[in-house]
C-alpha cells in the first residue's frame, strides 16, 4: 500500500493508500508507537486499506522531529489534533467517515465526535471510558492539579488540563450518547493499564446497539502479533459492513489471473489481487520486511495444503465415507539429494516439502491409505512435480 508521512497540525502522521482511488476514509488514532514496533498499527491499517480505506495514521505517543530537536521525551494529546488530522485527510481523499481510537486515542476520538458529523462508524481499542482511570494512574500530586506525565511502558504523555477536562468521563459518554453511527468496543481482559468496566461503560453510552469484543490473552499495546491480527480480522469486516461508502476498487480480475503489486515504496510488502480477493506477502523482520503478511514458500505451501484437503474432502465426501476434519500441516527444505532420480534435473541439492496429512473420523485403514494415495494426486502437487514453463515478458502498457 503506497504511504507517505505527513506533517499535521500538533503531530505527525502516516498516509496509507489502496491501490486505485479510495472508496472511503478513516483516521487511527493510537498509543502505540511508545512500545517501540508493535504489530498492532499495521495490522489494523492494512485490514482496512485492503478494503479500499485511506487510512491516516496518528500516534499520541510518536514524538516528533521537531520535539526530539527540543529535548521533549513526551508527547501532548489533544481533541484538537484529532479533529485536524479529520479536516486533513477530508482535504486530500474522502471524508473520513470512520475513526479508530486505541488507548487514550479512542477516548480522544469518542470526545471530538460532535465536531465530526461525516463520521459513520467508530472502533474503540483498549480505550478509557473517561480522564477517571487515566488521573489514577498520575501522583497524587498530579491529581490534584489536573494534569501531569503519564508513562506507557517506555513512552510518556504529557495531560494538560485542558485535554483532561475534554475527554471527561460525562463529555464521553454525552458524545457517544449523540453520536447515531455504528460502534465497535475491543478490550484486553488484562490491560493493566485500563480496566475491563472501561468497555462496558462505553457500550452503555452507545445511542444504538454496540459491538463488544474480548482481546482475550491480550496486552494494552497488542504487541503480540496474534492479538493484533485477531483485532484487525473484526475490524475489516465490521468497518466495510458499516461504512456505506466502501465498493469494490477494481473489478475483478478474470479467472485465472493473479496480479501483485508493491505495496508501499521501499518496503518488501506485496499487495496480492486474486479474482475479487485480496492478499498480502511479506518477509520477517529479520529479512528486512515487515512480517505483514506470510512469505512467498509460506503461500506456496498454503496453496499445497489447501488443495490437499479440498480434493481428500471431495473424494471422502463422494465415496460418502466418515471423514469429519482434515488437517494438513506443511514444511519446507533444501535437501541434499541422495541418488540419481532426485539428481535427475538438479545437482547437488533439491527442494523438499513435508506434508502431514491428518485424517480425522472413524475411518478404516484401509480408507485412511487411499485417501493418503487421493492426497498424492491433488492438482497443485502434479503441478509443483511437473516441468513447469514460465515465460516473463514486458508490461509496457500505461499506467495511468
Amino acid at each position: 500500500m503506497p504511504a507517505r508521512e505527513v506533517a499535521l497540525p500538533g503531530g505527525e502522521g502516516r498516509l496509507e493508500l489502496p491501490p486505485g482511488a479510495p472508496a472511503a476514509s478513516a483516521v487511527l488514532v493510537s498509543c502505540f508507537a511508545c512500545l517501540g514496533h508493535s504489530p498492532g498499527p499495521e495490522r489494523l491499517a492494512r485490514a482496512l486499506v485492503s478494503r479500499g480505506f485511506a487510512v491516516l495514521r496518528l500516534d499520541f505517543t510518536e514524538v516528533p522531529e521537531s520535539a526530539r530537536a527540543r529535548g521533549h521525551p513526551d508527547t501532548t494529546p489533544s481533541v484538537d489534533t484529532v479533529v485536524a488530522a479529520c479536516a486533513w485527510l477530508g482535504a486530500h481523499a474522502p471524508a473520513p467517515r470512520l475513526l479508530v481510537g486505541h488507548s487514550l486515542g479512542g477516548t480522544a476520538v469518542a470526545a471530538a465526535l460532535p465536531r465530526l458529523p461525516d463520521v459513520a462508524a467508530v472502533a474503540l481499542v483498549n480505550a478509557p471510558a473517561g480522564a477517571k482511570d487515566v488521573l489514577a494512574l498520575l501522583s497524587p500530586r498530579e491529581r490534584a492539579a489536573g494534569e501531569g506525565s503519564l508513562r506507557l511502558e517506555p513512552g510518556r504523555l504529557r495531560l494538560q488540563r485542558g485535554f483532561v477536562a475534554a475527554i471527561d468521563g460525562a463529555a464521553v459518554a454525552k458524545a457517544l450518547g449523540a453520536f447515531p453511527g455504528a460502534l465497535l468496543v475491543m478490550h484486553a481482559p488484562e490491560d493493566r493499564y485500563v480496566g475491563l468496566d472501561n468497555a462496558r461503560r462505553l457500550v452503555t453510552c452507545a445511542r444504538r446497539p454496540a459491538s463488544l469484543v474480548m482481546l482475550d490473552g491480550a496486552d494494552h499495546f497488542l504487541a503480540r502479533k496474534e492479538d493484533a491480527a485477531f483485532a484487525a480480522d473484526v475490524l475489516g469486516p465490521w468497518a466495510a459492513r458499516h461504512v456505506a461508502r466502501v465498493r469494490e476498487r477494481e473489478e475483478p480480475l478474470p479467472e485465472g489471473q493473479v496480479e501483485v503489486r508493491e505495496a508501499s515504496e521501499g518496503g518488501l510488502a506485496q499487495d496480492i489481487r486474486v479474482g475479487p480477493h485480496w492478499l498480502r506477502a511479506d518477509e520477517p523482520l529479520a529479512l528486512g520486511g515487515q512480517d505483514s503478511g506470510p512469505t512467498p514458500y509460506g503461500l506456496l505451501e498454503a496453496a499445497l495444503g489447501a488443495c490437499t484437503s479440498m480434493t481428500v474432502r471431495m473424494y471422502a465426501d463422494r465415496q460418502g465415507w466418515p471423514l469429519t476434519r482434515v488437517r494438513v500441516r506443511l514444511s519446507h527444505d533444501q535437501v541434499h539429494a541422495k541418488d540419481g532420480a532426485e539428481c535427475e534435473s538438479r545437482v547437488g541439492r533439491v527442494e523438499r516439502l513435508e506434508r502431514l496429512v491428518r485424517l480425522e473420523g472413524p475411518l478404516t485403514e484401509e480408507q485412511r491409505a487411499r485417501l493418503l494415495h487421493i492426497a498424492e494426486l491433488c492438482p497443485v502437487h502434479r503441478t509443483l512435480e511437473s516441468k513447469v514453463d514460465v515465460r516473463t515478458r514486458r508490461d509496457d502498457s500505461s499506467t495511468e
